[in-house]
């Protein structure tokens, strides 16, 4: 028998004794997460990867959300289901479904005019929410999904709502202002600026100010007593699209949509006022 243990060789790495603390539920919300800042579709092996976990584990969740219609399978990829942007969308206000269905075809004519990648957004505290979305056939990196969040001081749509409600600009200029890229109006009084512009123009310009790379125009779409309960922009890689060409269009589809929102508050379809529409 040897008289002693052989020492262990200080180079070696210490073993992995710490316990998985995540759950099976904290596992499959980290794949909604995931998934959520996908713009398209990703597989089963990217997703393990992004998440950190096995690709048996990772599948094995996928198919109960899968099952719940949580996440939908699109051949061997998976994206977001139908019902969380259905949740999604409640929460921020029982007539954002009403506003989808409504705007609907005032997006789509903007699609048309355009082919560009077209958005529908409203307002929730500082921060937009993408409510509705149509891809262009040069569609540009972006981080707009339907249901997501963005901060609203750095995008068109938000700058085009901020600019009519003075409270939700001030508290985004209070909770900061932060640079999201060397382009984003991170100084209080050139924002303040910039929305005074926008109130007087009634169009919204992001360039590069919340992705490099993209460009934005943006128009507020109106309802009773001038105030926006929503706003439509077209965005594009900022190396070939001119806002400018597009602002023509976006305005007078804006315009046709204030029209559609004001006969529908005529008939108390749609509340008047972003709080209304975006449950602020």
């Amino acid at each position: 028998m040897p008289l002693h243990s052989p020492l262990p060789h200080h180079n070696a790495p210490a073993p992995d004794t710490a316990p998985e603390q995540r759950t099976a539920v904290d596992k499959a919300l980290t794949l909604l997460k995931s998934l959520a800042e996908m713009d398209g579709e990703i597989g089963v092996s990217e997703l393990a990867r992004r998440t950190r976990m096995s690709k048996s584990t990772t599948f094995r969740l996928l198919g109960i959300l899968q099952r719940n219609d949580l996440v939908e399978r699109v051949g061997s990829d998976y994206r977001l289901g139908a019902q969380l942007i259905d949740i999604g969308s409640r929460a921020y206000g029982p007539t954002t479904p009403l506003l989808q269905e409504r705007l609907l075809p005032h997006l789509a004519d903007l699609y048309e005019l355009t082919r560009e990648t077209v958005h529908l957004a409203v307002l929730h505290g500082t921060n937009i929410v993408y409510v509705n979305k149509l891809h262009g056939h040069r569609a540009a990196r972006s981080p707009s999904r339907i249901g997501a969040r963005l901060p609203a001081y750095c995008t068109g749509v938000g700058k085009a709502l901020l600019a009519f409600d003075h409270d939700a600009a001030e508290a985004a200029i209070e909770a900061g202002l932060t640079a999201r890229t060397e382009y984003t109006l991170a100084d209080p009084c050139s924002f303040r600026a910039d929305l005074r512009r926008i109130r007087q123009d009634g169009i919204a310009y992001d360039r590069q100010e919340a992705v490099l790379g993209l460009t934005c125009v943006a128009v507020p779409i109106m309802g009773p007593a001038g105030r926006p309960v929503a706003a439509l922009s077209i965005a594009g890689a900022d190396r070939r699209f001119d806002p400018a060409r597009f602002a023509p269009a976006l305005r007078r589809v804006a315009y046709e949509a204030s029209r559609a929102v004001s006969s529908a508050r005529a008939r108390q379809a749609v509340p008047a006022g972003i709080g209304a529409l975006s449950g602020a």
